[in-house]
């Protein structure tokens, strides 16, 4: 019996080390993150969360927050995850986010900003 305690502990050690080495983004997904926030940030677009409009500053701000979280729980460990877990819908209410910029059409926040990465990706040396 204490074999099978002392088995099961060291697994649980050792799938909470594999965990905390998965949780830590790279450097360059670190800047991609980053530079997506930014760009939200720096747009003049604007941010429709669970029904109500807000500037590109205000957004920026909330999915640093967003990111936080994730990167605290290894949840946002690539710029897709952070896309996907954080900035793609509310964690309260459900609904998509979308993003405004001009008289252009509203599209989900995802859409927008994997376009985003696509051109950062493009553009980097």
């Amino acid at each position: 019996m204490n074999a099978n305690l002392a088995i099961a502990a060291l697994s649980l050690a050792l799938l909470g080390a594999a965990t905390a080495a998965q949780a830590a983004p790279s450097p360059q997904a670190e800047r991609e993150t980053e530079r997506l926030i930014q760009a939200l940030g720096q747009s003049g677009c604007q941010f429709e969360r669970n029904g109500s409009w807000y500037a590109a500053a205000q957004a920026q701000e909330h999915l640093r927050k967003k990111l936080a979280y994730l990167r605290k729980r290894g949840l946002a460990d690539t710029a897709e995850l952070f896309i996907e877990r954080g900035a793609s819908q509310s964690s309260f209410s459900g609904q998509p986010y979308h993003v405004r910029c001009g008289k252009a059409a509203a599209t989900t926040s995802a859409a927008w900003l994997q376009a985003k990465l696509v051109q950062l990706r493009a553009a980097a040396p």
